[in-house]
C-alpha cells in the first residue's frame, strides 16, 4: 500500500509507540523498513537533506507558508509540535515548529519514518485520507530540541 502520494491537508496526531508492540510488518525488523535498506537511507537522492525539495528553505517547507497551518503535527492534548509536507516525488517530511527537518518517510516501499540521521523513528498510518504518526520516544523528543 502506498500512502501519501498526494499532499494531504489535515492535522496529524503524533503518538508515542512501544516498538515492541508493533506488528512485524510495521517495525524496523521488516526488510522494507530497515534503515540499512538503500531506499531508506538519508543519502538516497529523494530523502537527502541536500535535495532542495526537502530543504526547510523551500517555500513548501517553510513554517511561514500558510498551507502548513493545515498540516500540523499535534499532540493528544492539542499542542503543536510542528508540521509535515509531502514533496513532489512523495517523500513525507516532518518539521518542528521552527522549520527544522526532524524526520522523513521515503516516497516508496515503506510506511516507516526515519530521522534525518537515518535511524528508524516510527511509522505512518494513512487510512481514510488522514494520517497518524506513531513514533518512538526518542523521535518525539526531537521535536522539542
Amino acid at each position: 500500500m502506498l500512502l501519501l502520494t498526494a499532499p494531504v491537508r489535515a492535522d496529524a496526531p503524533l503518538i508515542v509507540l512501544d516498538r515492541t508492540q508493533l506488528p512485524f510488518d510495521l517495525g524496523p525488523g521488516h526488510p522494507a523498513n530497515n534503515p540499512a535498506r538503500p531506499a531508506n537511507s538519508p543519502h538516497a537522492a529523494g530523502n537527502s537533506a541536500g535535495n532542495t525539495a526537502n530543504s526547510p528553505q523551500a517555500w513548501e517547507n517553510r513554517p511561514t507558508n500558510p498551507a502548513n497551518e493545515k498540516r500540523l503535527i499535534i499532540t493528544g492534548d492539542g499542542g503543536v509540535l510542528g508540521y509535515y509536507a509531502t514533496n513532489a516525488v512523495g517523500v513525507l517530511n516532518l518539521f518542528d515548529v521552527n522549520g527544522r527537518r526532524i524526520a522523513y518517510r521515503p516516497a516508496r516501499g515503506t510506511r516507516s519514518l526515519f530521522t534525518t540521521g537515518g535511524a528508524w523513528c516510527g511509522t505512518v498510518d494513512g487510512r481514510g485520507g488522514a494520517i497518524v504518526l506513531a513514533v518512538t520516544q526518542s523521535c518525539a523528543r526531537l521535536f522539542s530540541r
